[in-house]
């Protein structure tokens, strides 16, 4: 439950107008739910950012702000508190100045905290604000050697660990539906194996493990920022005792190693619950293992964070707000469909609209939102969760694919009585999605009557904000793009990351989105009834106003937030 400083935080808040009274109080009950902060819980659930926090809590409470990356702390200020301090409170020591030392940390209205701080240094605590963000990597950077402890970590386990294997993960499984991600020394080396491999991943921000069995050896890679990394991997003879261990993690049978097998399960990281989708495929020389990270602290929630323009921000705001009608999101898998399509339910969830989902599977999990989880095994389909859905009284519907005739049809129907429908599809871009649906056998004219947006988007990396440099990019490159003389004139400014210990030498840290928003006017469902080609209505939007996927990149990389070769890596050029 809140205590008390964590209400004064919230009435602060209000009154600062960072937060309403009723978003207070939704706070509040999440809070209640997860026991994290209640500062952490504003920001997670998109109230409000971790900008607008510092600076109400800096004005409130008259305490400096500071962004850590721009400090190089000393090894002797870091020994200053302990280690499991730091990790467990979120905090960093920042300075020294003979018996005061300055604290990083998220919340400095915690005196509590900072008491016992007082109290375990002998020093004088002076705290000033960062984000909980910058807090959590400068822990990675200065507190963690994950390549380290995993070479100490192949170095203790013997062949006697892998023969015993079974035995081995059987006497640390239990009936629990969570994981402890914790290192312990009572653990067997195989399940302390796997336990690294997970964390390295989740410090590194990964969305993807990949294990892969080779004739002669074993390769793990990270997929980090959408790109795969190659990672020190274990010798070969530990593959099937890494395999059979995420296996158990996941109630898959270990037994079966012929045939494709699905599962998932949960961890707890330091008070943190992070779920995993696997994935076990045989091939030739064993089975490869793929682990989905699904880390409910990197999803954003804010429209304001995922990288619209603000003219197709304004848009995409005034249609997910319309009463009825459906609302089409396209791209390829891992091009962030998701996340736009949650961030638009939770953009519009109140107390007064009845919004269900229909999804495969359910990824995150959202206050407020019924979700349902497809299972074809016992009949239950996109169809057949989207037909029970009618009888729910529904306001707004979201189905996680449109994958056939009956599925699209359904929802079609739904679009055209009184419901604002969600959906996706696999297309390369807006345009496409309307001969998608009517090569499904959806007729023209109910496209044209059900179908109000449809957004095609791309994830593309961000270029490091540490090692950002300025770029002048050849004349052959620039005619690549497409871009037009009076674009150039207007003084672009491209950039490009040198590589630095921040971005590991990629030059790229983090992802933002391209996207290409067509709206299905009078003119294109005239087009479309009329069964004009994608290129034509492709014609016709950009005639109207759509900036495409490629318009989009090239705007962001003349803004110096994404690189030229990554616009041309993840866009098509207009024809």
């Amino acid at each position: 439950m809140a205590t008390k400083l964590e209400r004064q935080l919230g009435e602060m808040l209000v009154k600062e107008n960072v937060i309403s009274g009723d978003q207070l109080e939704k706070a509040l009950l999440r809070q209640a739910e997860d026991g994290h902060s209640l500062g952490h819980v504003i920001v997670d659930l998109g109230m409000a950012s971790e900008w607008e926090m510092a600076a109400a809590l800096g004005k409130h409470l008259n305490v400096p702000f500071v962004t850590l990356s721009h400090y190089e702390i000393d090894e002797q200020i870091l020994h200053s508190i302990d280690e499991e301090i730091v990790k467990k409170y979120k905090i960093i020591p920042v300075d020294k100045t003979g018996d005061t030392l300055m604290i990083a940390l998220s919340d400095p209205s915690n005196i509590y905290l900072l008491d016992e701080l007082r109290l375990l240094t002998k020093c004088k605590i002076v705290p000033v604000i960062s984000f909980e963000s910058d807090i959590e990597e400068a822990i990675q950077r200065y507190y963690t050697n994950s390549e380290n402890s995993f070479d100490e970590m192949l170095k203790d386990i013997t062949d006697t660990d892998i023969d015993q294997i079974s035995t081995i993960i059987g006497s640390n499984d239990d009936d629990t539906d969570e994981s402890d991600l914790t290192l312990d020394a009572d653990d067997a080396p195989v399940i302390q194996l796997v336990n690294l491999l997970i964390s390295e991943a989740i410090n590194m921000r990964a969305s993807d493990i990949h294990i892969e069995p080779y004739e002669k050896s074993l390769r793990v890679r990270y997929r980090v920022d959408g790109a795969l990394r190659e990672m020190t991997p274990p010798p070969k003879k530990f593959q099937n005792a890494i395999t059979s261990r995420i296996k158990i993690l996941s109630n898959l049978d270990i037994a079966e190693k012929r045939k494709p097998q699905d599962g998932n399960f949960r961890v707890n990281r330091e008070g943190q619950k992070i779920d995993f989708r696997v994935s076990v495929c045989p091939t030739v020389y064993g089975e490869k293992v793929v682990i989905r990270i699904l880390d409910r602290g990197n999803l954003m929630l804010d429209l304001t964070d995922l990288g619209f323009e603000p003219e197709v921000l304004e848009t995409f705001t005034a249609q997910i707000h319309l009463p009825w009608g459906m609302i089409l999101v396209t791209g390829p898998t891992g091009s962030g469909k998701t996340t736009t399509l949650y961030s638009a339910l939770n953009t519009i969830n109140e107390p007064s609209k009845n919004i269900m989902t229909v999804e495969d599977p359910v990824e995150y999990q959202l206050h407020g939102i019924n979700q349902v989880q497809i299972r074809p095994d016992i009949g239950l389909s996109f169809a057949e969760g989207l037909r029970s859905f009618l009888r729910q009284d529904p306001d707004v519907i979201l189905v996680g694919e449109i994958r056939d005739m009956e599925t699209a049809e359904i929802g079609v129907k739904a679009a055209l009585t009184g419901h604002l429908v969600f959906s996706t599809l696999h297309t390369n871009d807006a345009p496409s999605s309307v001969n998608r649906l009517t090569n499904m056998g959806v007729p023209p004219f109910l496209v044209t009557a059900s179908v109000n947006m449809i957004i095609a988007q791309r994830l593309s990396r961000r270029i490091c904000e540490r090692c950002k440099t300025d770029f002048r990019p050849p004349a052959s490159t620039l005619e690549d793009l497409g871009l037009t003389a009076e674009e150039l004139q207007s003084n672009p400014a491209f950039k490009k990351g040198a590589g630095c210990d921040h971005c590991v030498g990629t030059g790229y840290r983090g992802r933002l989105a391209l996207y290409e928003l067509m709206l299905v006017s009078d003119t294109i469902k005239q087009m479309i009834i009329e069964g004009e080609p994608s290129t034509v209505l492709k014609r016709q939007a950009i005639q109207e106003g759509m900036r495409s996927l490629r318009m989009s990149g090239n705007r962001k990389a003349m803004q110096g937030a994404t690189s030229i070769e990554e616009v041309l890596s993840v866009t098509m050029a207009d024809s």
